[in-house]
């Protein structure tokens, strides 16, 4: 195993040559096998050990076994102590969910700390086709299917190759001692009932079965390959990138056949999980949202919205007689002007002399009213405005205003006031300009 081991990492992991790696050990036969094999190799590493103090007073055995090896084989040793019951209830997840959070954490912060390169976790085929067998049997995709990645940004999995029954072998012909953990045998887990009672079967229908499943892993993960590269391909013909958010063309996207699976593979990264919602939006009306805990999907007219969910900003900000920049909440300028040129949509000029300091900058709200400039003394609603613009719900809630004594001077980046207009009586102009 040792030399199948070396050539594992020379063939499909290179990229390590010089590096500095932190083994994930827990004191169970993987972690204490992968320790042992990357000792008969020129790799500097450290061991990393998390006591979860979920088996009372079997966890700080395991972590005393853990650091006793260390010492012994004058190895770097870290550990950490986590209240993993209080942390699954405070965030209401799992226990298996909150020692996953919790664990690989504090495995990235080790690596900046103590300056190593890549944390090595034990995974091994068997942990691969219980987890495939688990994702199989809850329904999921390609990607719950293609396995556990071998590489999955700093976190490395060099076993997996390797069957339990491999690491045993190695483990006894080497002398390598290991703790063993009690929950393991509990079938009340429906991880170890797979492990029990499900995988000694489908090894004896085929002994054989982790090479062929291998190779079956193989080719999924070559057509999610496939799928990814395909994606990529449709994503540059219906989506457009605009600030921060992506526009998908509604009209394009449903040409497509089962334009459903395009859309799970743009949109999954950003936790959405509604899906049913999510496909029926095509079809909805214009304004519906689905949200995830950081994004959110917009029906607009013919486009999918893509957006981050924004903090509303609610403050007023405010600009005093004779300030010539503004940093906060938008880049401003104003400064006194004696010509007169055409306004736009990112400056306009207003006389001085009718406006009020400190001038306010806040979001417009409901009920907002204005005189559109070239309309008189016709006055009409921010919320009209806004919608005979075409703006999306994104870009409404984008809208400033620019205020004196409550009234508005500039719905900013779109249409000044008409009370605030250079005339030719006008003595003192001020150009104000935003930098969109």
């Amino acid at each position: 195993m040792l030399e199948q081991f070396q050539k594992h990492l020379q063939n499909h992991f290179s990229f390590l040559e010089g590096k500095k790696i932190l083994l994930a050990v827990s004191g169970g036969i993987d972690s204490m096998v992968m320790c042992h094999l990357f000792q008969q190799t020129a790799f500097r590493v450290g061991v990393a050990h998390c006591n979860f103090q979920l088996r009372g007073i079997e966890s700080f055995e395991d972590q005393k076994f853990v650091e006793d090896y260390c010492n012994k084989h004058h190895v770097p040793f870290y550990s950490t102590i986590f209240d993993t019951n209080s942390f699954a209830d405070d965030y209401h997840l799992s226990i298996q969910m909150a020692a996953r959070e919790l664990r690989y954490n504090w495995f990235y912060e080790l690596l900046d700390q103590e300056a190593y390169d890549y944390v090595a976790t034990a995974h091994h085929a068997d942990d691969n086709l219980e987890t495939f067998i688990i994702n199989l049997s809850r329904g999921t995709g390609l990607d719950g299917l293609a396995g556990i990645p071998a590489i999955n940004e700093r976190i490395i999995r060099p076993l997996l190759p390797f069957g339990r029954e491999e690491i045993e072998v190695y483990a006894k012909a080497n002398e390598i001692t290991w703790r063993e953990d009690s929950s393991n045998a509990a079938t009340k887990y429906l991880r170890n009932k797979i492990r029990h009672d499900l995988i000694p079967v489908l090894k004896e229908i085929s002994p054989d079965f982790l090479s062929t499943f291998e190779k079956t892993q193989s080719y999924l993960r070559e057509s999610q390959q496939m799928v990814e590269d395909a994606s990529i391909l449709i994503y540059q013909q219906v989506a457009r990138e605009v600030e921060s958010a992506i526009h998908f063309d509604l009209k394009k996207l449903q040409q497509l056949p089962n334009y459903h699976s395009y859309l799970h593979q743009w949109l999954k990264e950003f936790g959405f999980s509604d899906w049913s919602t999510i496909y029926e939006l095509a079809d909805s009306q214009t304004g519906k949202q689905v949200f995830s805990q950081s994004h959110r999907l917009l029906k607009d007219r013919n486009t999918l919205i893509l957006g981050t969910i924004a903090e509303q900003d609610e403050a007023t900000y405010f600009i005093e007689k004779g300030q010539k920049d503004v940093k906060v909440p938008l880049i401003m300028t104003l400064c006194k002007v004696t010509d007169i040129s055409t306004s736009s949509n990112s400056s306009i000029f207003v006389d001085e002399d009718k406006l009020t300091f400190p001038l306010q900058l806040r979001k417009w709200q409901e009920g907002d009213r204005f005189q559109p400039l070239g309309m008189g003394a016709q006055s009409k609603k921010v919320s009209k405005l806004l919608k005979d613009e075409k703006l999306s719900l994104f870009d409404k809630e984008a809208v400033w205003l620019l205020c004196s004594n409550n009234q508005i001077v500039w719905v900013i980046g779109i249409r000044a006031d008409e009370r605030f207009k250079i005339e030719k009586s006008t003595k003192n102009s001020i150009h104000i300009s935003v930098q969109q």
